[in-house]
């Protein structure tokens, strides 16, 4: 359960890091994405973008 936590922090501060050239491709505005002004800044949790590319890589990395 913690690996899976870790796995999910990790990818979530990736995709933060990426989010502006992810959202050239669709990703970080699929729904379950939450985007939301808070405090007069904006908060982006990309849940679904999440799922989806922790999905891709643990395909790749099983055929491979």
């Amino acid at each position: 359960m913690l690996r899976w936590l870790i796995v999910v922090f990790v990818a979530l501060v990736v995709i933060e890091g990426l989010a502006p050239w992810l959202r050239r491709w669709g990703l970080g505005r699929l729904p379950g994405d939450l985007n939301f002004r808070l405090f007069g800044r904006q908060w982006s949790i990309p849940l679904a973008s999440t799922v989806l590319l922790s999905l891709a890589v643990g395909l790749a990395i099983k055929w491979l």
